[in-house]
């Protein structure tokens, strides 16, 4: 599925197999998630991406050729974070994400929304056994995330959710494993997401622009709406810290100095590292994660992308060849 100008619909090409270059691997797609970031680049949000493009970013895939670190047939994962220059401040720091060089995938080089696609080995993983390529795929961009603004909110007992989605049904999964109280926050009319959350352990589940029941610790923002970030802060205890997960968000609004007052932190997350991935997928076996996916024909990647739009998912939308 092809994206020719942005703000129009995905368009189903028939495209010749890609050619793996120096240190790339050609894989056969056995399923894409579908991300909030790939209706950022469809909207026109994210404003510069390569044209035409193949989008996705979690791609549970099979090796057809191999290169130096993965025979042929073995199943990989590849992820947002295509590849960096190793050389940089960032890179030699252990923080590549930030790397001013890095091209992602589905953005700068054609992802998953295809039959096939090539990688670069280095920047792929082998995925954990246990998960079909349909449920593994949330994890590589939605779990990675998810596991990376976790680990930035610290040791925070009571955690709240903003947003009820694909990257926060899993970290709910997981933090409840840790041993956190997990509140989730959604829509206030939206009572199936609310009852979802509460399904995998969230104890309150309310409206994300009310109070909760107590004050929390720390709190994870993925709904890409700004209005969420004044309202975090005022749930979150002194010393708490708010952590905005997603790519790209609507304007906050201005914000009174005394809700940041009390060594509250705001921050955000920015893509991933490999270390953050390898981490993450040997975290998903042991909780275990369980991902909650709702398929799609790589065809209707148009209406995947409306129900995420919409909002009328539970879970993950997974495209199929």
């Amino acid at each position: 599925m092809v994206l020719r100008r942005q703000r129009e619909p995905l368009v189903l090409e028939e495209l010749p197999d890609p050619e793996p270059g120096a240190r790339q691997v050609l894989l056969e797609v056995a399923a894409c998630g579908v991300c909030r970031t790939d209706l950022h680049i469809a909207d026109g949000e994210l404003t510069e991406p390569k044209l035409p493009l193949v989008m996705g970013h979690q791609i549970a895939a099979r090796v057809v050729v191999g290169g130096e670190r993965f025979e042929p047939g073995v199943r990989v994962g590849v992820p947002w974070l295509g590849s960096t220059d190793g050389t940089c401040q960032y890179c030699r720091s252990g923080r590549e994400n930030l790397c001013d060089a890095a091209r992602f995938t589905g953005y700068d080089s054609d992802g998953g929304y295809a039959e096939r696609a090539v990688a670069d080995e280095r920047f792929c993983f082998p995925l954990p056994d246990g998960f079909e390529d349909l449920h593994a795929a949330p994890l590589l961009c939605a779990g990675l995330i998810g596991h990376r603004a976790l680990r930035l909110a610290g040791d925070a007992e009571r955690l709240g959710l903003y947003g009820f989605g694909a990257a926060a049904h899993i970290v709910c999964q997981v933090a409840v494993h840790e041993g956190r109280r997990v509140f989730a926050f959604t829509r206030a009319e939206d009572e199936a997401a609310q009852a979802f959350a509460r399904e995998l352990g969230a104890e309150w589940a309310g409206d994300a622009l009310g109070s909760p029941p107590e004050e929390l610790d720390g709190a994870l923002i993925f709904a890409p709406a700004g209005e969420l970030v004044p309202a975090a802060l005022r749930a979150v205890a002194k010393g708490g810290t708010v952590v905005c997960g997603g790519i790209h968000m609507s304007d906050i609004p201005p914000l009174p100095y005394e809700l940041l007052w009390g060594e509250r932190v705001l921050r955000s997350v920015a893509n991933l590292t490999r270390a953050d991935a390898e981490e993450f997928l040997s975290i998903a076996p042991r909780v275990p994660v369980r991902t909650e996916v709702e398929t799609f024909p790589l065809e209707q990647a148009n209406e995947a992308l409306d129900r995420l739009r919409s909002g009328h998912l539970r879970g993950s939308a997974v495209l199929v060849p």
